[in-house]
């Protein structure tokens, strides 16, 4: 005989005098109660005095708050996708309070009064961890990636075509200009080479109006260049004037982003380093916590420090007491900033690996292993000629940092049979020296082959380098949904601290 089978019953289409209490369904381990902890511990003061009240109801800031840290965590970055999640998910349904936002007003909440306010939630987030002893604050491990931006990828605008047609433009305004002025006075300049002369369009706009008063009706052929320098000539001059004013210190800029730079990506789907319009974010990470996050608009990493650690001393209102980085901001600039900031520089510099080799060390012709007499400041070269010094030169950085160096010359190198093996170029070898940057070079790799200085460098590679890559690899961000600088820091933002949480629930 078969047993009896009993099924369990359903209730799903019957009222219940006692419904299950959703809360009992959520594990106390699980992320959404830390997400919820957090956020009901955060000051919003600056948020809800965006508030004006009256009119209809609105969803309160705090629980808007919680399902965006919440989705960011779940890797949805969709307010459209959200929403569905407000109906189906049974973590965003206990964390909203059964609130069902729709998808414009995620949108709005998370585009308008978090815009200005993330950098400060951000920064309490961090605070928390700190008073936590997740993180002390004291050492940051600095480095920085190239993401994509939303942009158009085709509709790129470059500092150098758009300055060769402003100068062939000028050109041409002159000439009709010179031209103009030969009919108004009788006298031949046709033979004339027309020369580029720098016009703005508000001084080409005030010829414009001139000639047009003292112009005669009769004379046509002058009224048509005229209406050529209204009509075609003057709204191009424009455009160039809007690009450069748009470029800034930038060499490119989307049409479709006007923020994003285009830059060289080396993780391209094509795995061939195209070239994309995009942001270059720098982190600051301890024990893989993101610390600080700055969003740069340069591809180069050497000029993003100095803005970068100058933002966290004024939001922490305190420095690390060290900074260790890669090569990449190695430079004397940079070197100069943390000693005058009192912070202890554990940042490689080009050829740092490279000088601990046999060969550098064995390379005769090396400006670093050539002897130097400091007594009459003077080189001697491996065929044992002096090279002395010739004259001191100073290089200006983008940034405006000078930096002073010493030339020094060979004094014949002619039928010379190292020559090949010495140097390449034409004429006498000449060295170019740093000894600032040198000095600094000494102090730094006595600093890096420290002990401590083995640990960090040891540590630097899992620190920011595993962030970004479980922000881009694990997370899928590879690229920015919104436009613009403000906009993309909000929702770096919104990752950064959904990273946090993440590392805090692990």
């Amino acid at each position: 005989l078969m047993a009896n089978i009993v099924f369990k019953s359903l209730s799903s289409n019957q009222s219940v005098l006692f419904p299950s209490n959703i809360s009992d369904r959520i594990p106390e381990n699980h992320p959404v109660r830390l997400i919820n902890h957090i956020v009901d511990q955060l000051d919003l003061k600056n948020i809800l005095r965006q508030y004006k009240g009256g009119g209809t109801s609105s969803f309160h800031p705090r629980m808007m708050i919680k399902i965006l840290f919440y989705s960011y965590l779940c890797n949805i970055y969709s307010c459209r996708k959200i929403e569905k999640a407000l109906y189906e998910n049974l973590h965003f349904i206990w964390l909203s309070g059964n609130s069902t936002p729709d998808y414009r007003t995620i949108n709005y909440f998370r585009g308008k009064r978090l815009k200005e306010e993330i950098k400060s939630l951000f920064a309490q987030v961090v605070r928390m961890l700190h008073e936590m002893d997740l993180v002390s604050l004291d050492v940051q491990y600095v480095d920085g990636t190239k993401i994509e931006s939303a942009a158009n990828k085709y509709t790129f605008v470059w500092r150098g075509s758009v300055e060769k047609n402003k100068e062939k433009l000028e050109k041409k305004i002159n000439h009709v200009l010179d031209e103009i002025d030969s009919n108004i006075k009788s006298d031949e300049k046709e033979n004339q080479e027309s020369i580029a002369k720098p016009i703005d369009s508000k001084e080409l706009a005030e010829k414009i109006s001139q000639l047009n008063k003292s112009i005669s009706t009769d004379s046509k052929a002058t009224r048509k260049q005229i209406a050529k320098l209204q009509e075609e000539y003057l709204p191009k001059l424009q455009e160039y004037e809007n690009h450069l004013e748009k470029l800034g210190d930038r060499n490119s800029y989307s049409k479709t982003d006007q923020d994003a730079t285009f830059m060289r990506m080396k993780d391209d789907h094509m795995k061939n380093g195209q070239l994309k319009s995009g942001y270059n974010p720098q982190i600051s990470t301890e024990n893989q916590f993101i610390t600080h996050f700055s969003i740069h608009q340069t591809a180069n990493d050497t000029n993003t420090l100095k803005p970068h650690l100058d933002e966290f001393e004024k939001v922490y209102q305190k420095k690390s007491k060290e900074v260790v980085a890669d090569a990449g901001y190695g430079s004397e600039e940079n070197y100069d900033y943390l000693q005058s900031k009192e912070i202890v520089p554990y940042v490689k510099y080009n050829y740092f690996h490279v000088e601990q080799k046999r060969k550098f060390k064995k390379n005769p012709f090396l400006p670093e292993n050539l002897f130097y007499n400091s007594e009459q400041d003077f080189y001697v070269c491996p065929m044992g000629q002096k090279m002395l010094k010739v004259k001191e030169k100073n290089r200006t950085s983008i940034s405006g940092y000078i930096s002073e160096t010493t030339v020094y010359k060979a004094q014949n190198c002619e039928g010379c049979p190292l020559r090949g093996q010495c140097f390449k170029g034409k004429g006498d070898r000449k060295l170019e020296i740093n000894y600032k940057l040198k000095e600094y070079k000494n102090q730094v790799k006595e600093l890096l082959t420290s002990e401590k200085g083995l640990i960090h460098r040891s540590k630097r590679p899992i620190e920011p380098e595993a962030v970004f890559g479980q922000l881009k690899s694990n997370n899928k961000f590879n690229r920015f949904t919104l436009r613009g600088l403000q906009k993309v820091t909000l929702e770096f933002g919104l990752m950064a601290i959904a990273h946090n949480l993440r590392k805090m629930t692990a």
